[in-house]
């Protein structure tokens, strides 16, 4: 008995070595038998918490724009392009106020012979920061002081264009076509050479407050005849249509004219050409 009594301590004192390998503690600490040792042992082989998952960053697509509220006017408009009504080449160069099927022009000034207005040999687009509504105002202050800051035709949101000077008169517009940077096209033709001595000024209002906000859909069917209009009545071929931005340094914002200036370009037209029905 005792020699079965010692075995038996003894392998009680085995046990106790073993754990104390596992991990140091004292007996009893953690409470009741062997507790720190069944805590440590716990320790060893408790699982990490979860990771939490990373999530990277994404750019989200920009929304769509509301059609209603900023309508697209390129490809779309030249694939349903205006069409051009019978007699207008003989229309656009008339005396007085000609008015072309499908455009209304507010003439605050008649118009002369085009053979007098020969020096018009470019069209600059322009956009001006004027709320809708605005474009007859600026046509009258124009009208008042023609050779101020500003152009000869202005477009307002509903697609009505006001013609606010006599076609002779040179408003001052253009910044001396100082853009050299070749960022839209080859400005070795149009650096300091097209400028307001030599160029017809388009104005369409209505970015404002939103400057990067495009034409109206009304505005970009006008255009479609009143660009054709201008080619025609003074000869200026569709390469001579420029952007303001494409010209001069401008605001960084958004392009000024871009795109009424390019889906002009599209439509290629050439002044002279007997159109269809003629």
């Amino acid at each position: 008995m005792e020699i079965t009594a010692r075995l038996q301590f003894i392998r009680r004192l085995a046990g106790l070595a073993v754990l104390g390998t596992l991990a140091p503690c004292s007996l009893g600490d953690g409470g009741g038998p062997f507790g720190g040792a069944t805590a440590a042992l716990a320790e060893t082989v408790r699982l990490p918490a979860r990771a939490k998952p990373v999530i990277l960053e994404q750019a989200l697509p920009r929304p769509r724009p509301n059609s209603a509220a900023e309508p697209e006017i390129g490809a779309v408009l030249v694939a349903q392009e205006v069409e051009l009504p019978p007699g207008f080449r003989e229309l656009a160069r008339q005396s007085g106020e000609p008015q072309i099927p499908g455009l209304t022009i507010v003439y605050l000034h008649p118009l002369g012979v085009p053979a007098d207005a020969r020096h018009w040999r470019n069209i600059i687009v322009h956009q001006t920061e004027g709320p809708a509504g605005s474009a007859k105002s600026m046509a009258l202050a124009q009208s008042k002081n023609p050779t101020k800051r500003g152009v000869t035709v202005w477009v307002e949101t509903d697609g009505t264009v006001y013609w606010s000077t006599a076609e002779t008169v040179i408003p001052t517009h253009g910044d001396g076509a100082n853009r050299n940077d070749n960022k839209y096209l080859d400005n070795a033709k149009t650096y300091h050479a097209v400028i307001k001595t030599n160029s017809i000024g388009v104005e369409f209002v209505g970015n404002y407050p939103d400057v990067a906000r495009p034409a109206t859909r009304e505005q970009a069917r006008a255009w479609l005849l009143l660009v054709r209009f201008l080619q025609e009545r003074y000869d200026i071929p569709a390469e001579n249509i420029y952007a303001h931005n494409w010209i001069d340094y401008k605001d960084r914002r958004y392009c000024e004219g871009c795109d009424l200036a390019a889906l002009a370009r599209k439509l290629a037209y050439e002044p002279g050409k007997r159109v269809s029905g003629e």
